[in-house]
């Protein structure tokens, strides 16, 4: 970034009239043609301040985002699509309206009609809040993280720098681009960095080979550690890549050693948050540092520097290795303390993971209400996914490295983890589940 930062940024950085954006339905889209795209779909946006980009189709997310920004609009990016989270932030935000898939494709120029010279590429204010992101608040109502346009794309050339992302690089994601990590790797790289993009979102590793096949070497791969496990225990022969990024969860040195014999190529991984974007990495085989992202600090928990506008302090415990690594050490909410003894959810989820025959689980503190009385103490619930495993042999494995207190009451056996679009089992999802089977725990007294 520049140390003077300029009052307007381009919408793209490296744009040439031929230089290909997006793969949309086995069409290349070039720069030029995604202009006119843009231009077309901003002359039909509702005349709201606040526009929901609700799109699903990366292409047309992209033309979307980049049109709102251009209007001087603010794109809201809510974390999911359930009708009650959207009706609540659209009290928030009165002055607003949804698109979708099909109403913007509809506004989009034919490829025929566009003209094939390069329009003028558009300019955006530095400060204009282009995008809005949101997690979950503390009383369970969203809380918005304003994304000014100069700190998207410091985002960019930080991700630029760390990776080595030159124009013509190919990239395929399973994640959605509303959430921080797709929006800084799908969405703003092809902007700011001239990379190829592919426009769907495969899920089945069938799909995911499919889309890599049909992008030019050399690819990259966007994922998280559930996409990642499932394309290595297919066991499908994966065209040539340049590397694998992965985020969202933590990505475990087995599964990560696995990968990078399965794809033939290194495994990275992305650290950051909502409120900051990425931050930082590693190369998971490497060992458990990660690397703060060039001009960024980090202090006592507190994050700053770069293109930060002000200091964030972390969710998660750190540990301060020199002054660009640094150890996480888990977050600050995953601390536990059951009758006087300490444990933290990661050690728990470690633990339970590792038990032979697990395919995945996860321990969860219930709310006090779900507890017991007055005078008994809260018990640990655990969720997992062992189908040759029974619920005995489970916790007579668990009775064998955790102290009694942090034993499960219940363990549920499952069939999956709730999972969210971005691969995340939110505590929402674990406390829904919860819920659920408190009937039939409750009457399970050999647990």
């Amino acid at each position: 970034m520049p140390s003077i930062m300029p009052t307007t940024l381009p919408l793209l950085s490296a744009a040439s009239p031929d230089t290909w954006i997006a793969q949309w339905r086995g069409q290349a889209i070039s720069h030029s043609l995604f202009l006119a795209h843009v231009g077309n779909v901003a002359g039909r946006l509702p005349a709201t301040r606040f526009i929901f980009n609700l799109c699903e189709d990366r292409y047309l997310f992209l033309v979307a985002f980049a049109a709102v920004g251009i209007n001087g609009q603010s794109n809201l990016l809510p974390s999911n699509r359930a009708s009650l989270h959207l009706r609540d932030l659209a009290e928030d935000y009165p002055d607003s309206q949804r698109i979708t898939d099909e109403e913007v494709e509809s506004w989009l120029v034919s490829a025929a009609s566009a003209d094939p010279a390069m329009p003028l590429i558009p300019t955006l204010s530095a400060e204009q809040v282009v995008a809005i992101t949101f997690t979950s608040g503390s009383t369970g109502r969203a809380k918005p993280h304003p994304k000014r346009w100069s700190e998207l794309i410091g985002g960019a050339y930080q991700t630029r720098r760390r990776f080595g992302l030159v124009p013509g690089m190919a990239l395929v994601a399973t994640v959605p681009p509303q959430h921080m990590y797709g929006l800084e790797t799908t969405i703003m790289t092809p902007l700011v960095n001239g990379i190829y993009v592919h426009a769907g979102r495969p899920f089945f590793p069938q799909d995911v080979y499919t889309a890599l096949e049909s992008m030019p070497p050399p690819r990259i791969l966007v994922t998280t550690p559930v996409h990642l496990r499932a394309c290595v225990q297919s066991e499908l022969r994966w065209p040539a890549m340049a590397f694998l990024v992965s985020a969202t969860a933590p990505l475990s040195a087995t599964l990560a050693a696995q990968a990078e014999i399965a794809f033939d190529a290194p495994v990275l991984e992305i650290y950051g948050c909502t409120e900051a974007g990425s931050i930082a990495s590693r190369r998971t085989l490497d060992g458990d540092l990660w690397r703060l992202y060039d001009g960024f600090h980090l202090r006592d928990g507190v994050l700053s520097g770069a293109h930060l506008p002000e200091p964030i302090p972390l969710s998660d415990q750190t540990e301060n290795h020199d002054q660009t690594q640094f150890k996480l050490l888990g977050r600050f909410a995953d601390l536990i303390n059951l009758a006087g003894k300490r444990t933290s959810l990661e050690y728990l989820n470690h633990q339970l993971n590792q038990i032979e025959g697990v395919v995945e689980g996860v321990f969860w503190l219930p709310e006090e209400s779900e507890g017991a009385g007055e005078n008994e103490i809260r018990r640990l619930m655990a969720a997992v996914v062992a189908p040759n495993v029974s619920e005995r042999q489970l916790l007579a494995a668990l009775a064998e490295r955790l102290d009694p207190v942090f034993l499960p009451r219940p363990l549920l056996k499952i069939e999956h983890l709730p999972r969210n679009e971005t691969g995340k089992v939110t505590r929402e999802a674990l406390l829904t589940l919860a819920a659920r089977s408190q009937p039939a725990a409750n009457n399970d007294h050999g647990l």
